[in-house]
């Protein structure tokens, strides 16, 4: 926060969630109780998706899909009041984007790119937009469900990343990936050989977080239930013969999309199709509905802001 006056830093912090609405194409902030929610960007209906928070710059970035049969894709930022929109990655820079995640140690943004079959990233500044990995190419592949990818995750330090191809709906042909960060020398984004399937076989699995503390993976998956609409997660480093069916620990979601993890807190926070925010703890109990009927929700995002002196 700048200003004439410089104030000592604060080691305080308070809780404030961020969540898009797909419909009326907002970006909504809103405390972790669910109160003082206000719209703080309203810019039409480009279908805003993936939501991340930068708390050191006092940014809030997030993806627009756009129309999902044209390459009219682009990322936005704007200050945490909503102040100051700019365009970090223009229009046609990517199709479909979805989730979003910051890796700030590097200075990088990634994206799962649906109808580009591909996962992205760029500088924070919207440079150097990379393809790490491609599923497929053209108008034929982008038919096929199975090769969208919609959730995205980073374990920077463990120089992962994890994402999430759906599938068709209630097909149950839903997969969970993770690769290196980086592709290996001499390959390239659509044949890398360090691509390993963690799970499959899911109903439609959407959005990503990770637990590094305690190496949990977990995810929404849409579709119907009993496995549908729900949030599930599982170790995340199991070898293949001993990975275990995912837990089920959230449930009766009206289309589950969001999914942002408070690890320091002990709790999660999602969003649904339907207009609700819900709150938990990790192991689902607890649940509370913080919102309801708010349009259509998609990408939430928690973050811990400095409070002021």
């Amino acid at each position: 926060m700048q200003g004439a006056v410089v104030r000592p830093a604060s080691n305080v912090t308070s809780g404030r969630l961020f969540v898009l609405d797909l419909s009326g194409g907002r970006v909504l902030s809103l405390n972790p109780d669910g109160s003082d929610l206000k719209t703080i960007v309203s810019e039409g209906r480009r279908h805003p998706d993936g939501v991340v928070v930068d708390v050191a710059a006092g940014h809030v970035y997030w993806t627009n899909m756009g129309n999902p049969n044209a390459n009219d894709g682009n990322i936005e930022r704007a200050d945490l009041d909503g102040g100051n929109l700019t365009t970090i990655v223009p229009l046609g820079g990517t199709f479909t984007p979805k989730q979003l995640q910051l890796d700030k140690a590097n200075g990088r943004l990634y994206w799962s790119d649906r109808e580009g079959m591909r996962i992205m990233r760029s500088n924070l500044d919207g440079s150097n937009i990379e393809t790490l990995v491609q599923t497929g190419y053209g108008d034929l592949d982008r038919r096929d469900a199975k090769k969208w990818c919609v959730g995205i995750a980073l374990d920077v330090e463990g120089k992962k990343i994890y994402w999430t191809q759906k599938g068709d709906d209630n097909a149950g042909e839903g997969r969970i990936f993770r690769a290196d960060l980086e592709i290996p020398q001499g390959q390239d984004p659509a044949n890398r050989t360090d691509i390993e399937l963690l799970f499959q076989d899911l109903p439609e699995p959407i959005d990503l977080d990770l637990d590094l503390t305690n190496r949990m993976i977990y995810w929404t998956d849409r579709g119907d239930p009993p496995r549908g609409n729900t949030v599930n997660r599982a170790p995340m480093d199991a070898e293949p013969g001993d990975r275990k069916d995912p837990e089920i620990v959230f449930t009766h979601l009206m289309e589950a999309i969001g999914l942002s993890l408070d690890i320091r807190g002990g709790r999660m926070f999602l969003t649904d199709l339907g207009g609700s925010v819900y709150s938990a703890n990790l192991d689902g109990s607890n649940r509370k509905m913080l919102l309801a009927a708010e349009g259509n929700l998609t990408g939430i995002a928690y973050a811990d802001l400095p409070t002021s002196l």
